[in-house]
């Protein structure tokens, strides 16, 4: 098997891990928050929350700041692996 074969199947391979999810599973996805929100109030409908959020953003503005967060931490954790497997060739080559 040729390198362009290899890498052309590990494409469809990301594809296919990526799209069929959202193609067979039916309805919405909902957050945890939301979740826990609903468990809640089941268990004890008197509760009341402590505070209220100083902001809620729209739904579109909150899932474009948790993917933003999780690029930063996605580039944080690859320079990092970088930074360090740097570090071990240059001292492996000394």
């Amino acid at each position: 098997m040729t390198k362009r074969m290899k890498n052309g199947l590990l494409i469809a391979g990301v594809v296919l891990l990526s799209t069929l999810p959202l193609l067979l599973v039916d309805g919405e996805f909902g957050g945890a928050d939301g979740a826990a929100e609903d468990m809640i109030r089941q268990l004890s409908p008197a509760y009341e929350p402590w505070f209220a959020p100083l902001l809620e953003p729209p739904a579109e503005t909150e899932s474009m700041l948790f993917a933003l967060q999780a690029a930063v931490g996605a580039a944080v954790i690859g320079y990092t692996v970088g930074l360090y497997k740097g570090k071990a060739a240059k001292s492996k080559n000394r």
